[in-house]
């Protein structure tokens, strides 16, 4: 087993700010010094969050790039680098291991719902064709697919299998996992209103949306989590819940970017099929960002 990681706390799914239709580079590299001058402990470009789906390969890559080089080692960047095509998902995986990037986040592949032996060969050959760490994204409300404890053990085996950003929202997968693999499996949650009883339940970290918008206090639970100050944990999600909550009333990441117009820190443009939220979403997400004390 070699290419192991220990990735702890919080890490932002990050948006990706377009203007006229483009990417905004400034906006995002603005973004990145951010999110780590609040404390951010690592970053996650071009996943589910940051509209992979409608990015160019080129865009793509461009976005990981400009994380790499704002970064500028401060913090771990694991690069979005998943496909329903093994071919192209190599190709992502190749170019963010050339760009620098500490590890890739890969998605089981979405509609075309391979069986467990298919989910194994996929990562087996982005495993085969790299040299850095691999996260696998299990998210099966958006792939249609789980992949079975069975298969991680499976893949576990690789050299370059790290870990799991795990969305399925089972506080009881951590465990089986942990089980499984042992406390070297990296499990970081992909599921911000469950954090804290997946923490108790072994987790590492989180790869959160909220993050996007509230950093200080999402690197706060984390390092409150850390010391073992269970109180000061609980207090701070009790503070984010409706954030938790509210930021998935429509399809993400269209509420996160309102969310971050109220914070002045970009445009709400996204792209076609997603779209802006509704005026109820607008009023839930600004209730929660009062409550959470971001803005008045």
């Amino acid at each position: 087993m070699a290419a192991k990681t220990k990735f702890r706390g919080s890490f932002t799914a990050l948006v990706t700010p377009f203007k006229n239709g483009s990417l905004d580079e400034a906006a995002f590299r603005s973004l990145v010094n951010w999110q780590i001058s609040e404390g951010t402990n690592g970053l996650v470009p071009v996943g589910t969050t940051g509209e992979s789906p409608t990015l160019s390969h080129d865009e793509h890559k461009k976005v990981v790039e400009w994380c790499i080089e704002e970064a500028k080692g401060r913090v771990p960047v694991i690069a979005g680098a998943g496909s329903n095509s093994t071919k192209e998902a190599i190709e992502l995986a190749q170019h963010a291991e050339r760009a620098g990037a500490n590890a890739v986040l890969v998605v089981t592949p979405y509609y075309n719902k391979p069986t467990q032996e298919g989910l194994y060969q996929h990562f087996k050959a982005i495993n085969d064709a790299i040299g850095i760490p691999i996260i696998i994204y299990n998210i099966p409300p958006r792939s249609v697919i789980d992949m079975s404890v069975d298969t991680m053990k499976r893949l576990w085996e690789l050299k370059n299998i790290a870990g799991v950003k795990d969305a399925t929202a089972s506080m009881v997968r951590v465990s089986q996992q942990r089980a499984a693999m042992g406390e070297d499996f990296n499990q970081l949650s992909g599921e911000d209103a469950t954090i804290i009883g997946y923490m108790a339940h072994g987790g590492h970290g989180c790869i959160s949306v909220t993050s996007n918008v509230a950093p200080r206090l999402c690197s706060e639970f984390h390092a409150a989590w850390q010391k073992g100050d269970t109180k000061a944990a609980l207090a701070i999600h009790d503070k984010l819940m409706p954030l938790h909550n509210n930021l998935f009333i429509e399809s993400n990441p269209a509420p996160i970017k309102y969310a971050m117009t109220l914070l002045g820190k970009l445009d709400e443009a996204l792209r076609l099929p997603m779209v802006p939220v509704s005026e109820p979403t607008r009023v839930a997400v600004r209730s929660a960002m009062v409550h959470a004390g971001l803005i008045n």
